[in-house]
């Protein structure tokens, strides 16, 4: 498969989706159902939503203050406003362009901190790394409080975990064989590759030799922990859901997340799977889907208001670098 090819794919598959869903939500709802949750999100408390935002934007200060730790035995130390900054303006680009913001964010560092562009790009393959394992730790522990549901839905949704464990094999092997290729190639565009790939595993490395361990685990701990606690509260604009426990919230917030990672920013596919997760618990399509899509607003909002205006503050503040 051409690389063309492949971004046309990568191009239309996600909008493919969304068009799909947008029928599948609108075919699964009567008008009168669509006037409710239309009303739902209209009549939401402002108060849980702003709250859900303030922690929101917590998370990502955090994430700002963490991503130092990973810098520091790199010998490099950045500004937290600067960090905080070139967070947003990923979140907001990702919206735009799927992932162009894990190419944004290193290039802005090597722009206005001097970190080289690979190893600042290695650290964000370690935050990766360690988002991925968070994530399937909240998996693990929605699994124990609701283990055939949140299984039965991870296989509806076509997440099947021996299918899973397929493609982590073949993944593996594939890269263990492409670097064995580079390695003993003695061309000049492999030995090209050998240098990236040499700094950037310096990026990725750096959690082993950071001097703040600690100080990493807690930031990581409350960014996860934001992340639930903001979905959390937005329950409270649903009188339907107040009662829900924190269990029945995880398994929504897995459908959620999932949701993100198969489309350009969750649109449409947030409040889609979301309100499937919850018709577990017996909360109606309505209920649902008003949650899902005031919680996805909320988020949208954030990152379009605070990477918005820090794409513009980014480099006037920077103006001498």
């Amino acid at each position: 498969m051409n690389n063309g090819l492949k971004k046309i794919l990568k191009t239309l598959l996600p909008i493919a989706l969304g068009v799909f869903l947008v029928w599948y939500l609108y075919d699964s709802t009567t008008s009168e159902q669509r006037s409710m949750i239309w009303n739902q999100i209209k009549n939401a408390d402002p108060y849980w939503i702003g709250l859900s935002v303030l922690i929101g934007v917590s998370s990502h200060v955090s994430r700002a203050i963490r991503w130092n730790y990973l810098l520091e035995p790199l010998g490099y130390k950045g500004s937290i406003l600067n960090n905080s900054m070139m967070i947003f303006t990923t979140y907001l680009a990702n919206l735009g362009v799927p992932r162009s913001g894990e190419i944004l964010r290193p290039t802005e560092l090597a722009t206005y901190e001097g970190v080289p562009f690979e190893k600042g790009f290695g650290t964000i393959v370690t935050e990766r790394i360690v988002d991925v394992i968070m994530l399937l730790i909240v998996i693990f522990i929605s699994i124990l409080f609701q283990a055939d549901l949140i299984l039965g839905f991870l296989n509806e949704a076509g997440f099947g975990i021996y299918a899973g464990l397929a493609i982590l094999i073949v993944g593996v092997i594939g890269l263990v064989v492409t670097i064995q290729i580079v390695k003993r190639s003695k061309s000049p565009f492999a030995q090209k590759i050998k240098v990236f790939l040499t700094d950037m595993l310096a990026g990725i490395t750096s959690i082993f030799r950071m001097k703040y361990k600690w100080a990493f685990v807690f930031h990581t701990l409350y960014i996860w922990f934001a992340y639930i606690a903001m979905f959390y509260v937005i329950k409270y604009t649903v009188p339907e859901m107040a009662h829900l426990g924190l269990g029945s919230m995880l398994v929504a917030f897995v459908g959620g997340a999932i949701a993100m990672t198969t489309t350009n920013g969750g649109f449409i596919a947030y409040p889609a799977f979301v309100s499937k997760s919850l018709e577990i618990f017996g909360i109606s399509a309505v209920a649902g889907n008003a949650f899902g899509w005031i919680m996805w607003i909320a988020q949208t909002l954030m990152v379009i208001v605070f990477g918005a205006i820090s794409f513009l503050l980014l480099p006037l503040l920077n103006r001498n670098r």
